[in-house]
């Protein structure tokens, strides 16, 4: 893959050159898209952190395109698998790349149709928080969560090209069943590995993104990426 070419042969290139880091970085999009079936890889490609005043640039605060989407921050609590609340999530805030916004706040308008709505639990995510995730697997000794494809050492997140999210029941504000919580790492939180109505809402869930963009991550039935050319990443504090 394009990631294992960037760290193995061509990183002291990368680094020297803003160009061919754009030029790779777009490619690794391109290839990691496939056709309209393939599973993005959850993590991003080696580009450079760009500065605070890109992200304030490039990132969108999904509630200002539609705030009757449902923002439950889970890092910026300890109601996560860390026990911690992680550095960078100053606030219960979703931002994303402007594209992956408007595209998402269409998927919640469409599902407003029927009665239901999105409850977002993670999107743009700050470097600093995915460093402090992989500090977190070495001090419980779970470095088997980032081999496994859990936990990713550079993620679609930092992109913000990346949203973690459920289906709700708008009028009662209560989540659909899913089969498993949010953050569940194991193979029953795979997205086919579900039965009845947990099947069926995953399967709601993930055409009603694919509609719009998105591609499921196969391993969690709650993660999405969308797919811009030459993303960036970001360590921009949310607040």
């Amino acid at each position: 893959m394009i990631e294992d070419i960037l760290a193995m042969n061509f990183s002291h290139r990368v680094r020297r050159s803003p160009l061919l880091l754009m030029l790779l970085a777009a490619a690794c999009v391109r290839a990691s898209a496939g056709g309209s079936g393939a599973t993005l890889p959850i993590n991003s490609a080696e580009t450079a952190v760009a500065p605070d005043a890109a992200a304030d640039s490039l990132l969108t605060d999904i509630t200002s395109l539609d705030p009757t989407i449902i923002v439950e921050m889970r890092y910026a609590t300890t109601n996560n698998f860390t026990g911690a609340t992680l550095p960078g999530y100053l606030a219960n805030r979703a931002f994303l790349r402007t594209d992956a916004a408007a595209a998402l706040a269409r998927v919640h308008d469409r599902l407003r149709q029927n009665g239901l709505g999105l409850k977002v639990f993670d999107a743009y995510r700050p470097v600093r928080a995915t460093v402090a995730m992989m500090d977190w697997t070495d001090r419980v000794n779970r470095r088997d969560l980032v081999t496994n494809g859990y936990i990713a050492s550079r993620s679609r997140h930092n992109l913000g090209l990346a949203v973690d999210l459920t289906l709700v029941n708008l009028r009662s504000g209560a989540e659909l069943d899913m089969g498993t919580p949010f953050d569940t790492f194991s193979e029953a939180a795979h997205t086919a590995n579900a039965t009845g109505s947990a099947a069926e809402n995953r399967q709601l869930l993930k055409s009603a993104m694919q509609r719009q963009g998105f591609t499921n991550y196969d391993k969690e039935w709650w993660h999405f990426s969308y797919s811009i050319p030459a993303p960036l990443r970001f360590d921009r504090v949310i607040r």
